[in-house]
């Protein structure tokens, strides 16, 4: 019986992860920048722009995820899938430096470049994620964010190499998120399983978590294009 129990809730929550995210994917044609990149028209400005602002949201997301894996005390599954998040977060931070100088900013330019609202209302709910909403909450939120934005990752790293002439090294912080993660989404069903089986995961409120994330997201991809 307790392995017929097991096996339920498994399926139901790798059911739940995919229908979150089905149901939360934004509209292909929403995105007004990633095309550019894409085709090449994305200036050059505009390219700086969203490394800088990426030097600022990383190290912001990191320290959200660490204060989950504290957060996660009594949810060790939780505590696993954000550990490997804030791991993931330092090794992405770490190849942000040749995609920085690729572009021609040395780290003087880089260190003065003020950030945008526009683009770092993301991290700040993030934030607002990590100092509030139930773990488990959070694990169903983020994982369903995350698959359009590897996307989204995949399409720049091409972007760059077929229209800006950035080499394999540069392109590495996009292609470090655009590469398929089976581990980290084995982690992120645990966690949500374990939400379910213990009542700390409530899904509407992990939805609404969800939308909010897209929306920021969006306004991220919506203020670079407006650069």
């Amino acid at each position: 019986m307790a392995r017929t129990t097991g096996t339920s809730t498994a399926r139901t929550a790798e059911d739940l992860l995919r229908s979150t995210t089905a149901d939360l994917a934004p509209d292909p044609a929403a995105n007004r920048f990633v095309p550019l990149v894409a085709r090449g028209a994305a200036t050059p400005a505009a390219l700086l722009a969203l490394v800088l602002e990426q030097r600022h949201v990383i190290p912001a997301d990191r320290r959200a995820f660490e204060h989950l894996v504290t957060r996660s005390a009594e949810d060790p599954e939780c505590a696993a899938f954000f550990s490997a998040l804030a791991a993931g977060e330092s090794l992405a931070g770490d190849r942000l430096g040749a995609l920085v100088t690729a572009l021609g900013a040395d780290r003087a330019a880089a260190d003065a470049y003020e950030p945008l609202a526009g683009c770092q209302a993301y991290p700040a709910y993030v934030a607002w994620l990590a100092l509030n909403a139930a773990p488990s909450d959070a694990v169903l939120a983020l994982s369903a964010n995350f698959s359009a934005w590897g996307g989204y990752c995949a399409t720049i790293a091409g972007g760059l190499r077929a229209h800006y002439g950035l080499t394999d090294t540069a392109c590495g912080f996009f292609d470090f998120f655009a590469e398929p993660a089976p581990d980290l989404d084995r982690l992120a069903t645990d966690a949500v399983r374990a939400g379910l089986a213990s009542g700390r995961l409530t899904e509407r409120t992990a939805r609404a978590h969800g939308r909010l994330l897209q929306g920021y997201e969006a306004m991220f991809w919506d203020t670079l294009a407006d650069l």
